[in-house]
């Protein structure tokens, strides 16, 4: 059959159009091709990127963590992280492999710094107790860290010389013993992991009351405010004749300066919410500190960081172990514990009981409470009228004897 010439236009017409359309069609699926093709690739380098880091944090974990044991030998039970949590924070001077003659030549392996960090279960409180390095104390056995027989209980001796007997592992044994609390987890920290950790927030604000001038620790500050990182960090958190009556109980408060106003800058800037500031801090504290193999897994870590985020700074209490002096000789110049006070503070740590300050009244003989500036004046403004909002009850909690000495996070203090 033959077509009429206004058949053939007709479905030459239909020809283009069907044609047309497959072509839209073609390119369409094209473009949301490329783009969903784009998306996986997006995604799966992002779950990628996320697991080689997790790889490499965990790697950088592993090479650096402490097996901890009990007296006998065997290893701890590690309670559930959903409970109150304990861990000791143990700051070596060790100048071992740190490749930094600012730090000196000496040879010793003590423990600069002792503190009992105690999370409660219910996540509301948290207090951190240091133990004055010249405490007297006695040691309990403690197994070796290379294999042989371990070290013998002696009646007494100086604290921080405990992790030269057996590791940081016989510090922490000499703690519980000390205090009756099971501590599963510990962090160690030398000079290099303070100057990259202060780096690592970008620095602390401390506030310095008077002149520090500190030959010993090259620490030389006006008085002021001082945003302190790298070695300056690492100089003003070991000077002790710079501050205070030159003791070791003065660089305690000095400490807690720089501690109170170090955890007000986390919580200011939300970095304990904030997966990529936390990693970033995770990463340097698993290169430049040693954790306990219980404590070495990103998991761990991350409940431990997520354990501080809600509790209050108000409720975030930073104390020293109450303590005596005047011991004999060959013991002079060091300090026992006051038994009966510091019991009182083991009975509450046990019982899992809020450890919060009244009023900062005591902050140490090398700190001082920062002087409240005072408010510019406001003008008034009518009120209008509204219903009056039914106040929210707050959990009463009593405070801590007025002898206890420390400070709390939501408090300013400054060296002295």
């Amino acid at each position: 059959m033959q077509l009429t010439e206004q058949s053939k236009k007709r479905r030459a017409e239909r020809a283009i159009a069907r044609h047309g359309n497959v072509q839209a069609a073609g390119r369409a699926r094209t473009v949301f091709g490329i783009l969903g093709k784009a998306l996986v690739v997006v995604l799966v380098s992002t779950i990628t990127v996320a697991g080689i880091s997790a790889y490499q944090l965990t790697q950088d974990l592993s090479r650096n963590k402490v097996h901890l044991m009990d007296s006998e030998g065997k290893d701890i039970k590690i309670p559930p992280l959903d409970g109150p949590l304990n861990l000791l924070l143990v700051g070596s001077d060790t100048r071992q492999g740190s490749g930094n003659s600012q730090f000196g030549n000496i040879t010793s392996n003590l423990a600069d710094v002792i503190i009992l960090m105690h999370i409660s279960a219910d996540r509301k409180s948290a207090v951190g107790l240091s133990f004055p390095r010249d405490l007297m104390v006695p040691w309990p056995k403690c197994p070796s860290t290379t294999g042989g027989p371990g070290y013998y209980a002696q009646s007494l001796g100086q604290i921080n010389a405990t992790i030269s007997n057996g590791g940081p592992g016989c510090t922490l044994l000499t703690v519980e013993a000390l205090t009756g609390l099971q501590i599963p987890y510990l962090a160690m920290i030398d000079f290099n992991g303070v100057i990259e950790l202060s780096n690592a927030v970008g620095g602390v604000e401390v506030c310095v009351a008077e002149d520090i001038n500190d030959t010993y620790t090259n620490t030389h500050l006006k008085a002021g405010l001082h945003t302190l990182q790298g070695m300056q960090a690492l100089q003003f958190l070991r000077t002790r004749h710079g501050v205070g009556d030159g003791s070791d109980l003065s660089r305690i408060s000095n400490q807690q300066v720089y501690l109170t106003s170090l955890v007000r800058k986390l919580k200011g800037k939300d970095i304990l919410n904030n997966p990529v500031a936390l990693y970033s801090l995770a990463k340097t504290a698993a290169k430049n500190m040693k954790l306990s193999d219980t404590l070495s897994s990103p998991d761990t870590l991350a409940g431990v960081a997520s354990a501080l985020k809600s509790i209050p700074m108000s409720h975030i209490t930073f104390l020293q172990l109450p303590s005596v002096g005047g011991m004999p000789a060959p013991n002079e110049g060091r300090v026992q514990p006051d038994y009966e006070k510091a019991q009182v503070l083991f009975d509450m740590l046990a019982a899992d009981q809020p450890m919060v300050l009244g009023k900062v009244t005591n902050a140490g003989s090398g700190a001082v409470v920062a002087p409240t500036p005072t408010p510019k004046p406001t003008k008034t403004k009518k009120s209008t009228k509204s219903p009056t909002p039914t106040p929210t009850p707050t959990e009463t909690i009593t405070p801590l004897p007025d002898w206890a000495q420390g400070t709390n996070a939501n408090t300013k203090t400054c060296s002295k």
